[in-house]
């Protein structure tokens, strides 16, 4: 990997920009370096959406008062994203992509379930961000005159989409410059955002809110938690793989939750304070989460928004197609790391395609997009947070590429922890807005929660259900798989063997 400035450390030099060759492979030292602080940009960029704004009047959505919004908020974003931040540990400890070291828990061919369904979230996550900006670039553009039609829908999704996959494309080295601007120039812009709609918010109305049940509650802070670091977790390793082998392990953690949760947690205020002024904007949010904004901008201010709506979410995209790239040379595809991207790219806009132009109802099916799929990722997440705090040693990183090597071919356990966490947190959440959901909640009856239409059906338990299951059966049954593994000698390296498994 070269560059004109050195993506961790800021040195500059006289090494020009190009396409990432490195795909599944290990980070040589020679090529690590910077601190656990630079992770502050990529995240920080990546989570510095005006989405985050709409995460309001979501969160409003399920029934609940300003204080109890802002509690779920604020707990589920800190919490997910910590998450996110003890899993980056096992980049720095493994120089790999977050799939490739999940090869330790699930074995190195098991390991290409989860590594699927990674993909299919990371796919769907850049999808709706490519929507989304494509929808916000067309409600400005109306707004102004400038038409706002099927025309401009198109024109926005090209450009949208062509950002995000030459982003991806290219690789670490341009993500890293661009989440660099990207978090300076959406910083600024969404500061003088809130300045200019402030003066909308009525703290009468917003205290006037009536509090929801605790049931209620929950489901909100599960939400809060599947938008936000359920929704990245699985991509938490892919940057801290670049730092050195020495850096500290709580700098990486704070660092990256940080970065992460900074932004989030200020713009859901924010959009809390908005939401919970005008009945209106909350409703329309619902159908399109970063136009509604637009309407209570002043005109001059129009395309500026567009600018930091669009970046916000590129910033995301970049990242998520970057991951998803890696997650799908992980579940078995033998193909070069820029070509896996550019697929993720044609599959990501045919789904904006739909999203924009046919897709009815948006909270509905991204609310069962995130649920549906945050309950088999909470699953892993379980398996691979217990399998990293049972670890007293750094990865054998040849036998993360080997099938017969210490971390074994296809392991039973984990596998059948994952599948029994993911039966279990899908009976136990539901989503009457998707139709193609109607067949999950089955276990709410008979665990006496009230069935589907009860006082527990939409409080999502399913996802913390999963999360728990994972990690409290990998603790109790995974400790002496994992001492038989660090006990072994070292393989030799296969480098051959390593480039294609």
């Amino acid at each position: 990997m070269t560059s004109a400035q050195d993506p961790l450390d800021g040195a500059a030099t006289s090494r020009a920009l190009r396409v990432e060759t490195h795909g599944l492979d290990v980070i040589a030292d020679a090529e690590r370096r910077g601190t656990p602080r630079t992770l502050f940009w990529p995240w920080f960029g990546a989570n510095v959406s005006v989405l985050g704004l709409s995460y309001g009047a979501f969160a409003f959505g399920f029934g609940i008062s300003f204080p109890q919004a802002l509690a779920a908020g604020t707990l589920g974003i800190v919490a997910s994203f910590l998450l996110c931040g003890f899993i980056a540990v096992a980049g720095k400890r493994g120089s790999a992509p977050t799939m490739v070291l999940s090869r330790a828990a699930y074995g190195v061919r098991g390991n290409r379930l989860p590594s699927a369904v990674s993909w299919v979230l990371t796919v769907g996550w850049e999808t709706v961000l490519t929507a989304l900006a494509t929808m916000a670039t067309a409600t400005v553009f109306r707004r102004l005159g400038w038409g706002g039609g099927t025309r401009t829908e198109v024109l926005g999704l090209l450009v949208v989409a062509a950002l995000t996959v030459v982003g991806g494309v290219m690789g670490f080295d341009l993500i890293m410059r661009l989440q660099t601007w990207i978090t300076l120039v959406t910083g600024v812009l969404t500061i003088v955002y809130i300045a200019l709609v402030a003066d909308r918010i009525e703290w009468s109305r917003v205290d006037a809110v009536p509090a929801g049940s605790a049931q209620e509650f929950i489901g909100a802070l599960v939400f809060m938690m599947t938008g936000f670091g359920l929704g990245w977790v699985n991509a938490a390793a892919d940057y801290s793989r670049y730092l050195p082998r020495g850096s500290s392990s709580r700098g990486v953690i704070g660092w990256t939750a940080f970065g992460a949760s900074l932004a989030p947690l200020v713009l859901l205020v924010f959009g809390l304070l908005l939401a919970g002024s005008s009945e209106d904007l909350s409703k329309a949010v619902a159908a399109d989460p970063i136009g509604a904004l637009t309407t209570i901008l002043p005109t001059w201010f129009l395309v500026p928004f567009a600018v930091v709506a669009v970046l916000g979410l590129v910033g995301g995209a970049v990242l998520d197609i970057y991951s998803s790239g890696l997650a799908l040379l992980s579940a078995g595809l033998r193909v070069p790391r820029y070509l896996a991207a550019l697929f993720d790219g044609v599959l990501m806009i045919a789904g904006a395609v739909y999203i924009v132009f046919f897709a009815d109802d948006f909270l509905g099916q991204f609310m069962g997009f995130l649920t549906t799929l945050g309950v088999p990722i909470a699953a892993w997440a379980g398996v691979m947070l217990a399998d990293l705090a049972l670890r007293r040693r750094d990865y054998d990183e040849t036998d993360l590429y080997r099938p017969h090597g210490r971390y074994g071919d296809v392991p039973f356990l984990p596998l059948c922890l994952t599948l029994a966490a993911t039966a279990v947190g899908w009976g136990l959440v539901t989503n009457s807005a998707a139709s193609w959901l109607t067949w999950r909640g089955y276990l709410l009856e008979p665990f006496g929660l009230g069935g589907r239409t009860g006082a527990w059906a939409y409080a999502n338990l399913g996802v913390l259900a999963a999360l728990a299951l994972a990690f409290l059966g990998t603790l109790l049954l995974g400790r002496g798989r994992v001492c038989d593994q660090e006990d072994r000698t070292p393989s030799p390296a296969r480098q051959e063997e390593a480039r294609h498994a």
